[in-house]
């Protein structure tokens, strides 16, 4: 059963679709369940977050999580935003159905793909941000370990 906020975030998402020229863009997936996610960001020369928009192709969660997390990070800094958690993202939703935990995770490693893909392109590095995975499952193998 989905919370009130995600359904809300479903039929009603939040900051989706491209930002051109975007000063980061992350893509993310899940090879288990097919959801892809991507995530556009614009940051300005302070390294705030003026905007956020996303593209996803999932399941309602994907969506919901994905609009969710553009609003945990509109408007913070790049350190602010890199501290974004899965758990972060799944709490302002009022909670996911165990199975749908991953869509959580897949936005917070969208969100961390932007940021890296920033870094790159401007030469900078942030501490703590490490190179992001293509396929959350990676991650998830490395918690089973």
């Amino acid at each position: 059963m989905y919370s009130e906020k995600v359904m809300d975030h479903f039929k009603n998402p939040r900051n989706m679709g491209e930002i051109e020229n975007a000063s980061g863009v992350g893509t993310v997936g899940n090879a288990k369940c097919g959801d892809i996610m991507r995530m556009y960001l614009d940051i300005d020369e302070n390294g705030i977050i003026r905007d956020c928009k996303f593209k996803t192709f999932g399941c309602g969660a994907a969506v919901a999580t994905s609009s969710m997390a553009t609003e945990l990070v509109k408007g913070k800094t790049i350190k602010e935003a890199l501290e974004v958690t899965n758990k972060a993202v799944m709490e302002a939703l009022d909670g996911l159905p165990p199975v749908k935990v991953h869509c959580s995770l897949l936005a917070e490693q969208a969100i961390h793909a932007a940021l890296w893909d920033y870094c790159e392109k401007h030469n900078i590095k942030i501490d703590g941000l490490e190179k992001p995975v293509n396929d959350i499952e990676e991650l998830e193998e490395d918690e089973d370990e």
